[in-house]
Parts: C-alpha cells; sequence; structure tokens
C-alpha cells in the first residue's frame, strides 16, 4: 500500500515544531504514539485505511529542535514518535490503541528488542479527553490480557501532548522510511498477546 504523506514535514536537516502547521485540519484528530524505532510504527500506521496522515518526529523531551543524532544519544528526553491524524466521525480512536498495544511491547522499560534507550520507550501522547480515556481503558483491557499470560505490567506513560511538550518534525529522510526502503529496518518486538475482541465482552 503506498504510504500517505504527511502533512508538513521538516526540511531536510532541519527538525522544527511548527505550531500554527502542527493543528489538525478541521474536524480530524491527532494522537501521538511512541512504540520504538518509529520507521516501523509509522508502516504500521499509514497501512491502516482509517488513518489520513502520518509524520515522523521527536516528543516528550526538553531539548528545542532536537536532531537524530542529538535524540539517539539518549540526553534530550525525547521519544521518536509517530504523528497520527483521522477522522474521529469514521475512526474510533480505540482501534488504532488496539493495534498500537498489539504492535510492540509496551512491559519493557526504554526498549523495544535490541533497541536500548529512552528514546524507544512507550508512550501515547494524547490531544482531548476521548484519546486520553480510551488510551487508559484500552491500557487497563489488554493488561488484563498480559496477566493471563502470565506477562509482566505495562509501562507506557500516557500524558496530554501539552504536557509532553512540543513534536519536533523528524529529518525528511526518516519521513516514510519503509517505503524509500522496502527493506529496511523493521523493529519485531512484541508480546504476542493479542488484544481481545471487546465485542465479546
Amino acid at each position: 500500500m503506498t504510504p500517505i504523506q504527511p502533512m508538513h514535514p521538516a526540511q531536510p536537516g532541519e527538525p522544527e515544531i511548527r505550531p500554527e502547521d502542527d493543528a489538525p485540519e478541521r474536524g480530524t484528530d491527532v494522537i501521538y504514539l511512541a512504540a520504538g524505532c518509529f520507521w516501523g510504527v509509522e508502516e504500521i500506521m499509514w497501512e491502516r485505511p482509517d488513518v489520513l496522515t502520518t509524520a515522523v518526529g521527536y516528543m516528550g523531551g526538553s531539548a528545542e529542535n532536537p536532531t537524530y543524532e542529538q535524540v539517539c544519544t539518549g540526553t534530550t528526553g525525547h521519544a521518536e514518535t509517530v504523528r497520527v491524524e483521522y477522522d474521529p466521525a469514521v475512526t474510533d480512536v480505540a482501534d488504532i490503541l488496539q493495534e498500537f498495544w498489539e504492535s510492540h511491547d509496551p512491559t519493557t522499560v526504554d526498549r523495544q528488542g535490541n533497541d536500548i534507550g529512552t528514546q524507544y520507550r512507550s508512550a501515547v501522547f494524547v490531544t482531548n479527553d476521548t484519546q486520553l480515556n480510551e488510551a487508559m481503558a484500552t491500557r487497563e483491557i489488554y493488561q488484563d490480557a498480559l496477566n493471563e499470560a502470565g506477562l509482566g505490567a505495562i509501562v507506557t506513560e500516557i500524558l496530554p501532548a501539552n504536557e509532553a511538550g512540543p513534536f519536533y518534525f523528524a529529518e525528511e529522510y526518516h519521513q516514510q522510511y519503509l517505503m524509500k526502503n522496502p527493506n529496511g529496518y523493521r523493529c519485531h518486538a512484541k508480546t504476542g498477546v493479542p488484544f481481545p475482541d471487546i465485542n465479546e465482552k
């Protein structure tokens, strides 16, 4: 599937926050998801037919205008993050969150597989109360499933985006990386536990 393009990609080598650009179009919502290396996470999200646009960047840190190299040192506090835009009139954000939980291992602290560091931590940065409520509710449901499987506690950070700080667009070569490099790296760290079918409960 051809990936959807980011609405406002950063200039090559010059990631920056653009407050006027980062606001979603009328009628759409944005949620920010961190689940390890953002290349693979973005691919998972752009493959969803109910997602409108995606972009990768850095969020949740303290340094201004961080570069990829700086984020990789683990000293800026940023997580590799995917900006996901969708139409809430068409898409239940719970569906997006269910795939988020399944697609990585939310029980590992600052790590996904062999990718280790605070930049690879699991996080959900929400932009409205509906997202916050669904993030908390789906986390509880998935935690019950993990408990039944004998796995550990979810350590995912759930935080309002305005508390997490700005989303900085990553450099252009990171945007839709796996479309440009189809044999590129994908982190396959998962719990192997499917998200329960809520309709069966």
